[in-house]
């Protein structure tokens, strides 16, 4: 009995500690962008600061979520029209991580869709050091991050997201 009870009892710190961790992490606008490096899809390590520079969209995904493989074409549309103002100033570069756990469906929908941007995954699902860095609860989920590597937006979608990076592109 006394050896359940220290069980239930390591248990509840667990769980509580965890709790309290993770909401002391929670990022914020105008913090730091912790870093994030996995392998891409060749299993070669691609870190978010390679893309210093210009305004970056972290696009938090997995091929198993609906409304992120809704927002894919969205996203293409947007990296057409903002990346290539790259070219003597900012402009916009996409780094998808996937927090699918099958190699297969992801390298699939990268094709499906014809993502031309960075994508990693550690193919680690929620178990991912990075969504636990990003205390990601749910998906799709984003980040936008400036060029010197600060996070001035949060999860913004569809015209929002548009609107957002129209407006700074253009002041930039």
């Amino acid at each position: 009995m006394k050896k359940i009870k220290t069980v239930f009892l390591l248990l509840t710190i667990l769980i509580f500690g965890s709790k309290i961790q993770a909401q002391e992490t929670r990022i914020r606008t105008g913090e730091m962008a912790p870093e994030i490096e996995l392998p891409n899809i060749k299993g070669e390590k691609t870190a978010l600061s390679s893309l210093r520079g210009n305004l970056v969209l972290i696009d938090f995904w997995a091929t198993w979520c609906a409304p992120c493989v809704e927002e894919q074409p969205e996203l293409k549309k947007l990296y057409t029209k903002y990346n290539h103002l790259k070219s003597g100033g900012i402009g916009l570069e996409i780094f998808g991580v996937s927090l699918d756990n099958k190699k297969e469906a992801w390298e699939k929908s990268i094709r499906k869709f014809n993502m031309a941007w960075v994508q990693v995954s550690d193919l680690k699902y929620w178990t991912s050091p990075v969504a636990q860095t990003y205390h990601i609860e749910a998906l799709p989920y984003n980040v936008l991050v400036d060029e010197k590597g600060f996070i001035i937006a949060l999860n913004l979608h569809g015209k929002e997201l548009e609107g957002f990076i129209d407006s700074y592109l253009k002041k930039e």
